[in-house]
Parts: C-alpha cells; sequence; structure tokens
C-alpha cells in the first residue's frame, strides 16, 4: 500500500525552503500532494492560481510530487485524498510551538493521520515567504532563495503593482 501525505501551505510564493521539504518528505512517502490553500488569512501577492502554477514548475521535475489547491481544513482535505500524513516544515524554533500546537489540534481532528515534522536544512533558515516578498517588493535579489520563475514572477508583480500605484 502505497503511503501519501499533504505538505500544505500558502506558498506566496513558493521557495527553496518549501522546495527541499516537498523533496525531502518526497523521499520518505510513496507520494506527496502539496497542497496549496486557496484562502489564508493573510495578505496574498499572488492568487491561488498564480501559487500553484509557480509550485507546479517548481515541483515538476519530482515525479512523485503532486500539486494541487485546496479549501477547508487540512485534515478533511488529507482524509479527502486518501493521505496518512501532513508533512510540516520548522525552521526556526518560533515554529516549534505553533506546529506542535497545530499537530495536536490536527490529532483532534483526525486521529488516524499523523504531522511530520521536517528541519530545514541550515541553508534555508533565514528564508520565508514575506521576507521574499519584502526583498523583491524593495527592488533586492531573491535569486538565491527562489528558483528563476519565481524571481521574474516577483519581479513582474511588483512593477504592476508599482505602476498601479502611480
Amino acid at each position: 500500500m502505497a503511503v501519501k501525505a499533504v505538505y500544505p501551505g500558502s506558498f506566496d510564493p513558493i521557495h527553496n525552503g518549501h522546495i527541499d521539504i516537498a523533496i525531502r518528505a518526497s523521499r520518505i512517502f510513496d507520494e506527496v500532494i502539496v497542497g496549496v490553500y486557496d484562502l489564508p488569512r493573510k495578505n496574498l501577492l499572488f492568487n491561488v492560481d498564480e501559487r500553484l502554477q509557480l509550485a507546479q514548475i517548481a515541483l515538476a521535475p519530482i515525479p512523485n510530487i503532486h500539486v494541487a489547491k485546496f479549501s477547508g481544513f487540512t485534515v478533511d482535505y488529507a482524509k479527502a485524498v486518501g493521505a496518512r500524513a501532513i508533512v510540516r516544515g520548522l525552521r526556526v524554533f518560533s515554529d516549534f510551538e505553533f506546529e506542535f500546537r497545530m499537530g495536536l489540534a490536527n490529532k483532534r481532528l483526525a486521529p488516524e493521520i499523523e504531522t511530520v515534522s521536517i528541519m530545514t536544512d541550515e541553508n534555508h533558515i533565514a528564508i520565508s515567504s514575506s521576507t521574499i516578498r519584502e526583498i523583491a517588493d524593495l527592488g533586492g535579489n531573491v535569486s538565491s532563495m527562489v528558483p528563476p520563475h519565481v524571481a521574474k514572477a516577483l519581479t513582474i508583480r511588483f512593477a504592476a503593482l508599482k505602476d498601479d500605484a502611480n
């Protein structure tokens, strides 16, 4: 029986840290579904279809990783796709507290689904989507943090936002 996992997130935008966690999860599980959450409670730079496409391009080379959008509770989505685990990435110590509470809540909602936390590679500790967005917004170089197609999408989006503001 193939063991399937869901790696959920807003991925606004997907970055090298996300990609690292997805690839490492793909070595543990037979199939990993990178679930792009459609309406997180945060201000988004890219809509769900744009985030989905950026993630699909970034993860296309890995055959057992699939990217899909989802709504609602992650555990409900995991059950719907037959996943036995939810993958979460840990960057810094403060992530642990949040992920620990989330894992416990998910366990109450779906006791049959395990939460698996993967510590990020030390090369990606300082990378977060919000930091990348801020650097890109100010015209900084994010090429070491995101794949080339994401860097290009950020440049285009922030140029368009600046044009709209003028």
